[in-house]
């Protein structure tokens, strides 16, 4: 069939209004994809780093890197955690209260408490969207290869499965060898922190061609205290040796976070890797181990400084309970400081979205992200749970209980917005809020699990 001038006229311009629009379709899901980029996360952990322990927090021990984060990301100026490590770890991994676990104190000893294989952890969310996962230190969460870092969704693992370890020997203050690699036990030459920050910068290079999530839990400033002189050297003017030996493995930790932070930017992966710094608990105020590793590395008789809160590791206090927190993501999210109260239960959630992963139905904190791009400003309520103390927090104030076996429960209320260091108890003043945030407290308690681990002496 001949086609006339006209129709030919027409179809060449179907032909180009199609193309025009599969370009503009295709231009727009371009655009689109670029939009929802997910990001990389590097989680940097603090063993038992204090609230007045970095200098953008005005210590006297310097810490240039993590004020560089400080100054350049969004501080968590209210964020919570539990009162000593392996609640606050299984509380970040699973995005639900550690107690609900039965976990409230350290796991110790030869334990047999691990996490819950039941739940679905914050890595193994991750890998269902396409993310390589790595821990590289601490784990605490399990003491034997099978309940460490691979059951719960790390593809790679390496470092130390107890709570605290030798920095040197890294062996467990029982004598245990803790060193693992996927699982393996080794035998390695090195301090801790600088083995660490090593594999995690091989790790970084060989595994970038993925979003990846890396968890990076150190042993500092955790106790053994035992660090180069390189170190030591910079804190001549500190008088008292295991504060001055405190601040050095502070300064090394400092360094190796520097190293991980360059790493990062010249793989050209800063623009698309979000940081996260906290420390898993408040410091804590000294060490005697006259059992411990045959007593060689003690006295210890001041440590860390939570000044200006009260109190230290072990409690129910701000000064073990609220920590150092930064979250950094550049020129995607805006330097600030944050005072709405946020929880570690938190943080997955808000890892979770914005790597548009589902979220697990067991999850208990809310997403933080809007608060993080300044869309709005929510205070959560926060409930914790130690070993010696609960407590409840509904801004302004916060309940504590101290229960007894031979006597009678105490309980405190502080505003700790006037009153920060809480110094003044005003549980008798106060009567109607507490009575109201003693059954808020009592209706979290009732959700934990019956079975709780207790501490070893």
């Amino acid at each position: 069939m001949k086609l006339s001038t006209k129709n030919i006229i027409l179809i060449l311009l179907a032909v180009i209004s199609s193309a025009t629009s599969c370009k503009e379709k295709t231009s727009a899901k371009t655009e689109e994809n670029q939009d929802q980029k997910t990001p990389n996360f590097v989680v940097i952990i603090a063993d038992d780093a204090g609230w007045n322990d970095m200098s953008f927090h005005g210590s006297e021990i310097k810490t240039p890197n993590i004020d560089k984060l400080a100054k350049n990301g969004i501080q968590l100026n209210r964020f919570y955690v539990h009162p000593t490590c392996s609640p606050s770890r299984a509380s970040f991994l699973t995005g639900m209260h550690a107690s609900r676990m039965g976990i409230v104190a350290p796991i110790s000893g030869r334990s047999e408490k691990t996490l819950p294989d039941s739940l679905i952890t914050l890595p193994q969310a991750l890998k269902k969207v396409g993310y390589k996962t790595a821990l590289m230190g601490k784990w605490h969460l399990g003491l034997k290869p099978e309940s460490g870092p691979k059951a719960y969704g790390f593809d790679y693992s390496y470092g130390f499965l107890h709570g605290q370890i030798d920095q040197y020997s890294h062996h467990y203050k029982n004598g245990d060898p803790s060193w693992h690699r996927q699982g393996q036990l080794i035998k390695e030459e090195g301090h801790a922190t600088d083995l660490i920050t090593k594999e995690a910068i091989n790790w970084l290079s060989e595994n970038n061609s993925q979003n990846f999530f890396l968890q990076l839990a150190y042993s500092a400033p955790h106790v053994p205290l035992q660090e180069p002189e390189k170190w030591k050297n910079k804190y001549d003017f500190i008088e008292n040796e295991s504060r001055r030996d405190y601040a050095a493995a502070m300064s090394h930790l400092d360094d190796a976070i520097g190293k991980v932070l360059k790493q990062l930017e010249q793989l050209n992966l800063k623009e698309n890797t979000i940081i996260l710094f906290l420390s898993d608990n408040g410091a804590q105020e000294n060490w005697f181990p006259n059992e411990q590793y045959d007593g060689k590395y003690g006295p210890n008789d001041k440590l860390g400084s939570n000044v200006p809160l009260r109190d230290f590791k072990k409690s129910n206090y701000d000064g073990a309970i609220r920590v150092p927190a930064i979250i950094s993501w550049h020129q995607k999210f805006a330097p600030e400081k944050i005072e709405n109260y946020t929880s570690i239960i938190d943080l997955m959630p808000t890892f979770l979205e914005l790597a548009h992963a589902e979220i697990p139905p067991q999850v208990e904190g809310k997403s933080i992200l809007k608060n993080l791009q300044n869309q709005e400003h929510t205070d959560h309520n926060i409930y914790v749970r130690g070993h010696l103390q609960e407590s409840f927090i509904e801004k302004p104030w916060k309940l504590i209980r101290t229960r007894h076996l031979n006597s009678e429960t105490e309980f405190e209320l502080y505003n700790i917005e006037e009153d920060p260091s809480e110094t003044a108890n005003l549980i008798q003043s106060e009567p109607e809020i507490a009575e109201k945030l003693k059954k808020k407290l009592e209706n979290e308690f009732s959700k934990d699990a019956k079975q709780v681990n207790v501490p070893l002496k």
